[in-house]
């Protein structure tokens, strides 16, 4: 008898000395016995890693998935090197270079201009090039204000789950995506579906005051998933990581109808391509053990 998806990601996750490989055990119920000092070594090395100013080499993504990092590893928000690097990102929030910065008739109409797009994170000068930009999970946006959008959803993940949601300026920014998710109601409209799914995982950590916005985009989603159980026009696994994020019971029929897909795109070995590998498969163990 072949093996299941998840005795597969057992095996491919079973020694595996990173911080997905804690994760995945610990989902799989089949935690080592050194993952516990595994994690509080990782944590020290990473912390170890930050610039004095709580950045990553200066750069914005390395320094904002840092922050998630150390969090998954266990790490307070006040932890001292979680705290350097929210501050850092915190800085960069209103900076020059934010997404809907400047207003121009078409962007005004789709509300994605000053006037309406308040509290992102710059991920540096209007001038840089930021795009092409690929998130932890393997999905890249190719286009300028996709990534400045998708790059300070990342941010505004971290500082909610760093505890920051009664800060005025996070408020603002999770206001703004609230005000996006009114109109985000095609898939293939103004809006990409991966921008919609970037918007959704976001939001899904904004409270009770984002729920309404959560549930109608999870709904979005759910309608069009196509009877392979993906998605057209978006990544599988940016999907189900921000649909996993929101434990809503449509979100979990969506997630097991999705599991057929999986399937079919996993390796012998338990993985799903090169492509953030490790990343990928842990987003498929969650997603299989929570639509399970």
């Amino acid at each position: 008898m072949s093996p299941t998806p998840l005795e597969r990601l057992a095996l491919f996750f079973g020694a595996l000395p990173t911080r997905q490989g804690i994760l995945a055990r610990r989902l799989l119920g089949a935690e080592a016995p050194e993952d516990a000092e595994l994690a509080r070594a990782l944590a020290a090395r990473l912390a170890e890693e930050l610039r004095p100013d709580g950045s990553v080499g200066g750069a914005f993504v390395p320094t904002v998935w840092r922050a998630h990092e150390l969090m998954d590893l266990g790490e307070s928000p006040a932890a001292p090197a979680v705290s350097r690097a929210i501050g850092w990102i915190l800085e960069r929030q209103d900076a020059p270079g934010t997404y809907g910065e400047g207003c121009d008739k078409t962007r005004h109409a789709h509300r994605t201009c000053a006037h309406w797009m308040t509290g992102f994170f710059s991920p540096g000068p209007p001038a840089e090039r930021l795009a092409p930009v690929t998130l932890p999970n393997g999905k890249a946006f190719r286009a300028e204000p996709a990534a400045r959008f998708v790059v300070s959803c990342l941010a505004l993940r971290a500082t909610l789950r760093a505890g920051f949601a009664g800060r005025r300026a996070v408020g603002r920014h999770l206001e703004s995506l609230r005000v996006l998710a009114e109109d985000w109601t095609e898939w293939n409209g103004f809006f990409a579906p991966d921008v919609i799914v970037t918007g959704l995982h976001a939001l899904a950590l904004g409270g009770p005051e984002a729920q309404g916005s959560v549930e109608g985009l999870v709904d979005l989603i759910a309608a069009q998933q196509q009877l392979d159980g993906a998605w057209p026009n978006a990544d599988l696994f940016h999907t189900l990581d921000a649909l996993v994020s929101t434990s809503l019971p449509v979100a979990r029929v969506a997630v097991h109808r999705a599991l057929p897909a999986l399937a079919e795109r996993q390796r012998p070995d338990g993985s799903f391509g090169q492509t953030a590998q490790a990343e990928r498969a842990l987003i498929a163990v969650r997603a299989l053990v929570w639509a399970a």
